[in-house]
């Protein structure tokens, strides 16, 4: 059984840093592309990073470039969110996803998702 559980989220001001964790399970971890979308009430799911399958390659949304990293570790079956600089409106849930390449995710396209995590950014 696939299972992508999120950790981290949680209750930060303004220009503070978070880290998401990603743990995979029951998927060959090292044949995927992995990725981070975020979604706010009212609002679909948007994509914000992701990650090739061998991790030398990364793609974010305009919004995140210079704050967010993505991050993974193939012996780990473990992806990650480095977030800093957080802004109000980096407020969401964010869900880690799991594609047949970067490109998929990048155009929404993935095979499992996530539970996600709430982030909340206070001013």
């Amino acid at each position: 059984q696939v299972q992508l559980l999120e950790s981290g989220g949680g209750l930060v001001q303004a220009g503070g840093s978070l880290r998401l964790t990603c743990a995979a399970s029951g998927l060959t971890f090292s044949k995927r592309a992995m990725g981070w979308f975020r979604q706010t009430p009212g609002k679909e799911r948007g994509f914000v990073a992701a990650i090739n399958l061998t991790g030398g390659a990364t793609y974010y949304t305009d919004s995140v470039k210079g704050r967010f990293t993505i991050l993974r570790d193939n012996a780990k079956d473990t992806v990650y969110l480095q977030m800093n600089s957080l802004k109000v409106e980096d407020t969401a849930v964010y869900y880690c996803a799991a594609g047949a390449s970067w490109f998929a995710l990048i155009d929404g396209r993935a095979d499992y998702w996530g539970q996600g995590t709430q982030v909340t950014v206070s001013s």
